[in-house]
């Protein structure tokens, strides 16, 4: 199952970058084998201004067709490292061959695209910058991959 994080915005070059990079190429090596990656980033940026509306045109065409949709929203579920793990292992079993993580910009998710989403996670109730967002994301797609291989990185 291929994993996109569908973001608004552009990533520059710097910390970020890096951690984010680093966590997926992680990920796509330790679940090549469990049918897990390749792992990408999909960036759109609305230049015009149209807000969350066009944001949502932007990142519906981000995402890859037939891709299970999960939006990271404050509203969304507090889930635990290993039942994200679950989560993504359970679409991978029912042969899903996508999945798409979308971030939205700084209003948020449009909510007919929040309605058309398959599930919906939240990082806790904080409101967190969403470029912190990418790299907490990466790095928890990499800790599944490693919950799911047996690997020791999570300790639990």
């Amino acid at each position: 199952m291929r994993l996109t994080i569908c973001a608004v915005g552009r990533l520059r070059a710097g910390p970020e970058r890096t951690l984010i990079d680093d966590y997926l190429t992680r990920a796509e090596r330790s679940g090549r084998s469990l049918g897990l990656g390749p792992a990408r980033v999909a960036e759109v940026e609305d230049r015009k201004g149209g807000g969350m509306a066009a944001e949502a045109t932007l990142l519906e065409r981000a995402i890859p067709a037939g891709a299970v949709v999960c939006i990271l929203d404050e509203r969304g579920k507090l889930m635990s490292s290993p039942d994200f793990a679950q989560m993504l292992a359970g679409w991978r079993d029912a042969g899903r061959s996508e999945a798409a993580f979308v971030i939205g910009g700084a209003d948020g998710i449009d909510p007919a695209l929040r309605a058309r989403a398959d599930a919906a996670l939240s990082f806790g109730p904080m409101v967190w910058p969403h470029m912190l967002i990418r790299v907490m994301l990466a790095e928890q797609l990499y800790r599944a991959v490693t919950i799911l291989a047996g690997l020791p990185y999570h300790r639990s």
